[in-house]
């Protein structure tokens, strides 16, 4: 599957709201400490509202796609090889029930759903919902990424145009990466005009597709955190790829993934990022290109 079509895409779209509405809804504010559980670290959290919506949405993508492999984040977290099975598979359906899980647990509206459909090893449809606000960013190659509102209208979306080092708003998660890194990254983190994290990467691709911040740096590579954020940025006209240099692919487990609004942008960060300090003799060496901005009409999702 090369191509999701309009219908597919809609109908994904409705699996998810539905999910959200019976499974996440009902249980935001009202979770307790019996309904929270831990899995790799005390703030590695997963909900009744995790594993319901996955359960349902398992249901529903299973139908829609059934000769598709589904990698859903919790039954990862009880059957590790159904990860390994992604970099073969000839089409897989990668979903994150709740994204921002913490945030959720404890009463903080940063939390989203996020589907990617993988195809050949590339992500040919993302899809992230947010139950709070009921609305969608959403992205197939070639045809852009749309904000999609409640009510069905569509936004195209455009990162933010490039600009100086010390005037970027980004995402550094300085707790998540080794110690002896973290010395590096705080360092790194001084020379922008804002760093900070949201827990929630559903949220942290939603303000860099929609030009709110900068960049973004992502310590860990776990599919249902990025098959579908990645696809979107692109698609919003950004730049992504390892701080190695590698463009990154859904299976990939490990490395540093940097987002940026353009590709001399993301080399400047990079640098600052990798050496601690400004990494680009001086400011005029950080200023990019502005993109264009097309009058696309949006594609029909509904």
């Amino acid at each position: 599957m090369r191509d999701v079509s309009d219908d597919i895409f809609s109908a994904v779209m409705e699996d998810m709201r539905r999910a959200a509405e019976a499974e996440i809804l009902p249980r935001f504010l009202g979770v307790t400490a019996e309904g929270i559980r831990t899995k790799t670290a005390p703030d590695d959290l997963v909900t009744d509202a995790d594993l319901g919506a996955e359960r349902r949405l398992t249901e529903a993508l299973s139908a829609r796609f059934p000769q598709a492999l589904l990698i859903g984040e919790e039954a990862v977290s009880a059957d590790s090889a159904i990860l390994a099975r992604l970099a073969d598979a000839d089409l897989a359906v990668i979903i994150d029930p709740v994204d921002g899980t913490w945030n959720f647990a404890h009463g903080l509206p940063l939390f989203g759903m996020i589907v990617a459909i993988v195809s050949g090893g590339e992500t040919v449809a993302g899809l992230i919902h947010y139950p709070v606000t009921g609305d969608f960013l959403a992205a197939r190659p070639g045809r852009g990424a749309w904000h999609i509102a409640r009510d069905g209208t569509q936004t195209r979306l455009s990162v933010a145009p490039p600009g100086p080092i010390g005037e970027m708003h980004g995402f550094v998660p300085l707790h998540m990466f080794p110690a002896e890194e973290q010395p590096v990254y705080a360092r790194s983190m001084l020379h922008f005009a804002r760093t900070t994290t949201w827990r929630c990467s559903a949220y942290e691709y939603r303000t860099v597709a929609t030009g709110a911040m900068s960049f973004s740096l992502n310590a860990e590579l776990k599919p249902w955190d990025h098959a579908a954020g990645v696809l979107i940025h692109h698609e919003a006209r950004g730049y992504g790829a390892l701080l190695s240099g590698e463009a990154y692919r859904p299976a990939m487990t490990k490395g540093r993934l940097l987002l940026a609004p353009d590709a001399e942008s993301w080399e400047a960060i990079r640098r600052v990022l990798s050496r601690g300090d400004s990494g680009c003799g001086s400011v005029r060496h950080c200023d990019g290109v502005k993109f264009g901005r097309s009058a696309t009409h949006p594609p029909s999702f509904l």
